[in-house]
């Protein structure tokens, strides 16, 4: 897509902002309101899908491990748990991994028949994905964890067990590399593609679609188990925050590159590295945590993503605020 419009102070610019990424999805296929309705619809039908094939198994499984239907039905969310349920955590992993994969292929196909879109439209506001900026976030992101977590085991080692099963973990991480990526990706592209695409056509600017997804995003996670134990009022500004952060990135640097690459590290990193009493994925990770303060966490997590902007800001110059609110 050409910058003309934009570089150009004597040509005026046709569309309702400035924002490349914005821009592609106004210009591209076909944006009825009922379309993007439709599409979201879709992609939520394809998850549940999925979700719907598993349950029988999954009920089966937790009934003969000794959980009676009245314990499911006070916390569905016990069917998730490998050690209540009495299944292997890999193949739980796999499972709920699943239902991201259904909903991408129930996305797509309402992007390309639907909307007569390109998957790559709502990724990025130029001629190609730019997997360079994907990677280079995905690899910062996995550093700052991989250097918090050393730090942490090293500073309280009573608070961090490690138990590292070189079989459990080799499964662990062939399912994470293949089925993590999908999962973040599929977030990204409804959250900060799909539907900032599509609110930034009502609102004609970023900045109401930034905050609508992030607050979709952050309630979206309100059944996990962190949720459950320590309340909505202490983790979901830990969820919204991180969701503010990925919008804001995407909105600077027109696309969703960035955005996707720290996601992908931050679920793989943490499933691989880090396990706890209340972690919404249950893994077979290196080191589990027996002491829990999201607060804490919620501060350490704000200092990363801090440093992390600092660094993609000056490698990408992502300075023009204009790119949001304009």
């Amino acid at each position: 897509m050409e910058l003309q419009n934009k570089e150009d102070n004597h040509i005026e610019n046709p569309f309702p902002f400035n924002n490349l990424f914005l821009i592609k999805g106004f210009v591209t296929g076909k944006n009825d309101f009922w379309r993007y309705v439709l599409g979201i619809f879709l992609a939520f039908t394809g998850y549940l899908t999925f979700q719907l094939i598993i349950m029988t198994p999954l009920l089966n499984a937790a009934t003969k491990n000794g959980l009676s239907l009245q314990e499911i039905k006070q916390n569905p969310n016990v069917l998730f748990d490998p050690n209540k349920v009495g299944i292997d955590k890999n193949i739980l992993l796999a499972l709920m991994m699943g239902m991201f994969v259904f909903a991408f292929v129930f996305l797509w196909i309402a992007i390309k028949f639907i909307q007569q879109k390109s998957l790559s439209s709502i990724m990025t506001g130029f001629d190609a994905i730019r997997w360079k900026r994907y990677f280079f976030s995905f690899g910062l992101w996995g550093t700052l964890i991989v250097v918090m977590t050393i730090s942490s085991y090293l500073l309280a080692p009573q608070d961090i067990e490690v138990r590292f099963n070189p079989i459990q973990f080799s499964i662990l991480f062939l399912v994470s590399i293949i089925f993590i990526p999908i999962q973040t990706a599929v977030e990204e592209l409804i959250f900060r593609g799909y539907l900032m695409q599509g609110l930034s056509l009502a609102f004609k600017n970023g900045v109401f679609p930034l905050l609508l997804t992030s607050i979709v995003f952050g309630l979206m996670h309100g059944s996990n188990p962190e949720v459950k134990e320590y309340g909505l009022l202490l983790m979901m500004p830990y969820y919204i925050f991180f969701a503010l952060f990925l919008a804001i990135i995407t909105l600077l640097d027109e696309g969703l590159e960035l955005a996707m690459g720290i996601h992908c590290a931050n679920n793989l990193f943490s499933g691989l590295l880090v396990c706890s009493k209340n972690s919404v994925l249950q893994t077979d990770a290196i080191f589990y945590s027996k002491v829990e303060n999201p607060a804490t966490e919620f501060l350490i997590s704000i200092i990363l993503l801090s440093l992390c902007f600092f660094i993609l800001l000056k490698k990408y110059k992502l300075s023009n605020w204009k790119l949001i609110y304009k």
